[in-house]
Parts: C-alpha cells; structure tokens; sequence
C-alpha cells in the first residue's frame, strides 16, 4: 500500500481529553508535551497524515491486560475539578484523567484497528498519560494504564496476530510492558535505557520466559554510538529472529541529550535512523505495519523535533 505522491499512509491518532490530564504546575509530564508534538505535526510535511480522533477504551480492551480491580482502582477516582490524587510521587489523576487514560488506550487499540484493517500501514499515536511504566497491577512512573501491552493484545484478540513485538527506546525501561510480555512467549519486548536510572529495572538478564524479553541498559552519558550498536548488534537480530505478526513501538524521545530527565546523548536523527531500522525488520515479517505510541520527552523543544522526525520516517515507504 502506497499514499499519494509516493508516500505510506498513516495515521495521526489523538484526542483533545488527553490534554486535561492535569498532573500539576511543576510536573514534567504536563500538557504542552502533548501540545508541542501536535503542534509539530501540523507542518506541510505532514498534510497527508491521516488523522483519527481516539475512542475511550473499553473495559473488555483493558482487562487483556489489567485485572478489574486494577482496573476500577484508577477508573472510580473522581478529584474535584482543580483537585489532584497522588497514586505515588511521580503519578497524579486530576479530574480529567480517567477519560484521557480511556482515551490513552483506546488510541492505541484504534490504531491497531486502522493498520491490521487495512485503513493505512502504520499510526502514530499521540496521547498522554503514557503507558510503558504501568505494571500489570500498578499504575506509576506517570503511568495508569499499559498502552502499549493493551494494543499488543487488542491485534491478537481482535486481529488474530499471533506474536506481536513491542520495542521501546525511551530513556527509561518500560517495566510495565515487561511485567506484561515477559511471562508469555506470544508476546516480545525489547528496550534500549538508561542504567542506572528509573525505575531500576531492566538488566541484560532479565530474558522473559522464552528468551522473549531483551535490555540492552547504556550508562549515563552514552550517546548515538552506543545506542545504535545497542540495536544493530543485539535488539534488532532478536526482532528478527521472533518475526512478529506485528510491531509495536514504544516512542519515548527523552533520550535527547537536552531532556532533563536523564542522562542519555543522542540526537534527533537517531529517532530516525532507529525508526527506519525498525521499519527494515517490519517490512521482512509484518508487510511494514508499525503502530508508535507516544511515550516519554520532556523537553518541549527536543521532544517535537524527535516526534517530527520518527513520523517522518514512517511517511516514508
């Protein structure tokens, strides 16, 4: 499949309920994140992105992948408008956080929907409150519900994907989707991240039940060199070798040498090249379907460049 002028068709998925999740005034992961990179994607490069407006999630959706009393423990909060619950220091549901939530993972099982049904070949899925740090039966790390896992679920329950691969290049190791993949073969996951750095996880011998979990952790201060032999030399043979039905991928941009929030150097052109790597492995097992979903970033600035760039080489064909 091919867009017009040459171009893959994919879609932009977002929804103005993810902006009123209110984490607070110092918070980093704060509403003009997501502004910044829609703001970015609104550019004449971007014209033909083909734009879906996210549907809540369903409980049928999360509970693939939460339990329902995991489930009702974030959904029944109810804060006062200007009111806000602290789950743990860094997790905050405002009033309007359960709908962005929804719409968080709902976004993300649309985009699965708009790829494996033919609508386009690959979606981007701009959205907040991200979602690689919530563990099956814990929201934290800004996290509430698993997006990313949910999705991974959504294509093999709906979709009858049979192994679905979820990669992630976030600064921070996404224990969450690990929690969630690693005790079923079905299911990959690989990260790139900093080590040390939050939250603590995601050593090289931490393998999943089938060898089906692989971290390659960098030390603070790696840079472009470090990441990429990270991929080339270790995650991307082990995509490989798993041929996943469908990729999934974990867009953290906070490894950008002027996030604050770590320590990690790369550039914005290896949100590029790592996308269009991905797309190589993509192209050789899932007829390049890819399905990006929003994660980390936190300097405004670094943050809408490096989502330019990662959605601009999923334009590409």
């Amino acid at each position: 499949m091919s867009g017009e002028g040459g171009l893959v068709p994919v879609a932009l998925v977002t929804h103005d309920a993810c902006l009123a999740h209110d984490t607070g005034p110092w918070h980093p992961e704060c509403p003009d994140r997501l502004r910044s990179v829609l703001r970015a994607l609104a550019a004449p490069p971007f014209d033909r992105l083909r734009r879906i407006t996210a549907p809540a999630a369903s409980v049928e959706q999360l509970v693939r992948v939460h339990p329902d009393r995991q489930i009702a423990a974030i959904l029944d909060l109810a804060p006062s408008p200007g009111e806000t619950i602290a789950l743990d220091p860094d997790t905050i549901v405002s009033a309007g956080s359960r709908e962005a939530a929804l719409r968080a993972a709902g976004g993300a099982c649309a985009g699965v929907d708009a790829v494996m049904g033919g609508e386009v070949r690959r979606a981007f899925i701009a959205v907040r409150p991200p979602g690689h740090h919530a563990e099956r039966e814990r929201a934290m790390g800004f996290c509430l519900f698993s997006n990313a896992a949910i999705a991974a679920r959504h294509a093999q329950a709906r979709w009858g994907a049979g192994r679905v691969a979820v990669v992630d290049f976030d600064v921070h190791h996404g224990n969450g989707t690990q929690d969630i993949c690693a005790p079923d073969p079905s299911l990959f996951y690989a990260s790139s991240h900093q080590f040390p750095c939050y939250p603590g996880t995601g050593r090289a011998g931490e393998r999943g039940v089938a060898g089906n979990v692989v971290n390659v952790p960098l030390p603070p201060g790696a840079g472009s060199d470090a990441f990429r032999a990270a991929w080339s030399e270790t995650i991307l043979p082990a995509l490989d070798r798993f041929a996943p039905a469908l990729l999934i991928v974990s867009a953290g941009f906070d490894a950008h040498l002027a996030d604050p929030l770590a320590q990690l150097r790369l550039q914005t052109g290896d949100f590029a090249w790592i996308t269009e790597a991905l797309l190589r492995v993509a192209a050789r097992h899932c007829q390049g379907q890819v399905v990006s979903v929003l994660e980390g970033g936190y300097d405004l600035d670094a943050l809408a460049a490096s989502a330019a760039a990662h959605v601009l080489a999923l334009l590409q064909p």
